[in-house]
Parts: C-alpha cells; structure tokens; sequence
C-alpha cells in the first residue's frame, strides 16, 4: 500500500525536476549549439572534473546514435558495470535523457544535482556576459549536469552520445576510452558542412590519444577521414564489414535473430527486440564496442552477456507499433538516410499494401530527399507540424511533399491529433493498410503521448 505521503513527494519531486528543465529551457536551444568547447571545460573544472570520474565511451554519426548507445549501455550493464547513459533528444520527459543502470533518473536526484551545481553555473554564464558570450545553452548545461548526475550515482562507466557534430560538441570535454561511429550522411549541414568529408572530420574531433575507435560501415569518404584521425591520434579503428560484421539476421517474432562476428570472437542467433537490418548492424557495432572496452578488443564477450544485454535492449521511438487495429508505427527517422532504412524494414517486416506518413519534420531537413525515399512506397501523406520551434510549417512541407510525390497523395492537417485521426481512419477503411509517424522526433514523440492518453495499446 502507497502512503499519501510518498504520493506528495514523488508530485513534489517531479515538480522541481520539471522546474530544471524549465530552467534548461530559458537558456539558447539546441537548435542553436555554440562551437566552442571553453565554457563547458570551465564549468566542470569549477565542479571538480566530474567528467573526469568514470571512463567514457563516446558516440557520434548521423543515424543510429541513440539505439547504438542503448545497446552498449545495455551490454554493460549485462557485464556488471553500473552505467551512466547521455542521449539526446527525449521523446516526453528531458529526464529520459540522463539515464542511471537503464532508468531515467529520478526527479528529486536531477533536482538536487541542479540545485548543487547552479552557482558554478552561474558563475560562468556571469563570466561569460563579462566577455561579451552567450551563458551557457541548454545543452552545454544539461551536459555539465549530466556529468554530475554520473559522479553522484556513481557510475562504472558514461556511455556519451554527442547531441551535434563532435569536436566542439560540449560532451567532447569528456576524453572517450572508446569513440564509436555510427553511419555518416549529410545532416545539419549549415552546422557541420555541406560534404560528407566536411562532416566526417567535424565528427571525428572525438577521437582522443591512444584512443579504440570502433565505425559503422561508412562512405568512403567518410572512412578516409577517420583513418586519417586514427594515425594522427595513434589509435587503433576497427570497421564494420573488416574487424566486425552481421553474419546473419532472419525475421522472428517481436524482432529477429541476429548473428554477429565481433572483435574477439563470434555470437549466434542473438534474440534482438528490434526491427530493422539496420538495427542489426547497430548491435555489432555495439559488441564491437564493448569488447574493445573490456578487453582491449582481444576478449570475447560471455555468450550470456550478449544474449542479456541485446535480449532487453529497447530504442523507443524507432520502429515501434503503438497501436493495433488499425496498425500505428513511429519511426523518428529525420533525414533520407534514415528514411532510407525505414522503408527497408517495412518492406522486411510488414506486409502493408498501402502506408499513410503522417509527416512532420525540423526547418533545418532535407524535406526533399526524404519525400523522394518515403513516396516509393504506395499510399499517401497527411502532413502536419511537430510542436518545436524550429518546425517546418506544415504548408512548407506539404508543398514540397506535392511536388514529388504528387499533390493527389497529401493532405494538409494542422493538428496531429486531428492527422492521427485522419490516418487511422483510413487505413481502418481498406485492406493492409497502416499508418507511419514519421519525420522529427518531436512528433514522433507527440504521437506517443497521445496513443497513451488515448488508450491505443500496443500492436
């Protein structure tokens, strides 16, 4: 039984973990990340190197940070460790974020830490206005409080996703044991660069001294430039397709079965809860990181590590039915490479004749080469706009959707309550047919909100 007073504290505790964020949120978003690394450096130094106080596996790329992170989190958490997680964005609550042993920190934990380390944040943004510079942004401040949540707990191991980029990304005042890449494609390019090369060597700036770096399968371009970084910083590299691979992936029921050669060994018929080849190919770069953590590389990970850490791995928001009858998914691809790899797994997985998108994507998107990739499958778009400032009207995007796809396939609805109702309608109204969320994780997001206030259940 509950006591009336835990009820109390638990509302209270959410209400100053919501006030962190509100807080969080006063600050430049993070659409708007500064290149610099100097403030961040500054904060943890005034908190006493909090960066500093379990080793760090780092993470960058373009597509697959998150699930990869999860996955390694997961794994070593199988191994033992007890692990900090940093990911970014979050999909309802900015807690999700910050994750100790799998779960979201607690709210009277985050509220505490905040309230610990929000004079020495204070003290730099003041340091900063004197310099004529910007405070702190949200993200440079949720990483410094990220970093104390971990010193707090404490934590064996940081698992550190990068939220833009890597070289002047704040999580890069962190010196990773491990820098893992995910693919790399062409994505927020006003911020990174207009090349695939440009972006790969903005990346690669989290690559430290003696450092084990462990890649996805890249384009060449992008595989010259970490190569290149991999001599300059004497580490070693180890990628995809050469050091490591999926051997096998086959359909089975809630995901499928995987079969991965790592760096020190082999693992078969791994059950991974996750749709998609690409998720596959995320779990080896998964072991593969881990095994050049624990053992340099040269030790093969316990099969009942492997088959714990992937067997409870989950990547919310990516492929993941929430509602049946008719059949919702959210996919919180953003670009044409993650688009990409959605259509592929509708295609391996799904058996729909026809697909309503409902759609809504970031101002800063290749609206353009996502519609190309998502018009190939038949069926139609219902656009609409996420809740983010840094939207895309939905009459932008449904213009440029029309253009390719054809203006008989998409409807405008300015609501996504009111495009979710439209979706399920149809797709009720016809045989296979099925409704994809996709386009910005913000929506994506909203979409799961909403499926849950609505009582939708799970497929």
């Amino acid at each position: 039984m509950t006591d009336a007073s835990d009820d109390y504290d638990d509302a209270e505790a959410r209400d100053e973990a919501d006030a962190v964020y509100a807080a969080l949120l006063a600050r430049v978003g993070e659409g708007a990340p500064q290149p610099r690394l100097a403030p961040t450096r500054r904060a943890v130094e005034l908190l006493g190197d909090p960066h500093r106080a379990a080793p760090v596996i780092h993470i960058t790329g373009t597509n697959g940070k998150t699930s990869t992170s999860r996955m390694i989190e997961s794994l070593l958490r199988a191994s033992g460790l007890r692990t900090g997680l940093l990911s970014s964005p979050h999909l309802e609550r900015f807690t999700e974020r910050i994750r100790i042993d799998g779960e979201p920190i607690d709210d009277a934990a985050v509220a505490r830490n905040w309230d610990e380390i929000t004079p020495f944040i204070a003290m730099v943004d003041r340091e900063l206005e004197h310099a004529g510079d910007e405070p702190l942004t949200f993200f440079e401040a949720l990483t410094v409080l990220a970093f104390a949540c971990f010193a707090d707990a404490p934590v064996d191991v940081v698992v550190l996703e990068v939220g833009m980029g890597g070289e002047w990304d704040s999580t890069n005042v962190a010196d990773g044991q491990v820098a893992v890449f995910t693919p790399i494609d062409l994505d927020h390019q006003s911020r990174l660069g207009s090349t695939i090369t440009a972006i790969a060597r903005t990346k690669s700036g989290i690559i430290k001294p003696a450092a084990s770096i462990v890649s996805a399968a890249q384009p060449a371009e992008a595989l010259s430039v970490l190569t290149e970084a991999a001599e300059l910083t004497e580490s070693t590299i180890a990628v995809e397709g050469q050091a490591f691979r999926v051997l096998e992936s086959r359909v089975a029921v809630g995901g499928q079965l995987v079969s991965i050669r790592g760096l020190a060994g082999e693992y078969r018929d791994i059950a991974l809860p996750l749709l998609g080849r690409h998720q596959a190919e995320n779990a080896a770069v998964a072991v593969a990181a881990v095994e050049a953590f624990i053992g340099g590389g040269a030790v093969r990970l316990a099969d009942e590590v492997v088959e714990a850490g992937l067997g409870i791995a989950t990547s919310p928001g990516r492929l993941q039915p929430i509602a049946a009858d008719p059949v919702v998914i959210v996919d919180a691809a953003h670009n044409p490479h993650g688009a990409r790899s959605l259509v592929a797994a509708l295609e391996d997985y799904f058996d729909f004749a026809e697909v309503a998108f409902v759609f809504g994507v970031l101002a800063d998107k290749d609206v353009e080469g996502m519609a190309r990739v998502l018009a190939s499958r038949p069926g139609r778009f219902i656009v609409t706009r996420p809740d983010s400032e840094r939207a895309l009207g939905a009459e932008d995007a449904a213009r440029i959707l029309a253009g390719v796809a054809g203006a008989d396939r998409v409807d405008l609805v300015e609501r996504l309550d009111d495009a979710l109702d439209d979706a399920r309608a149809w797709a009720a109204d016809g045989e296979q047919r099925a409704v994809v969320v996709t386009g910005s994780i913000a929506l994506v997001g909203e979409a799961m909100a909403i499926a849950a206030d609505r009582g939708w259940g799970r497929a």
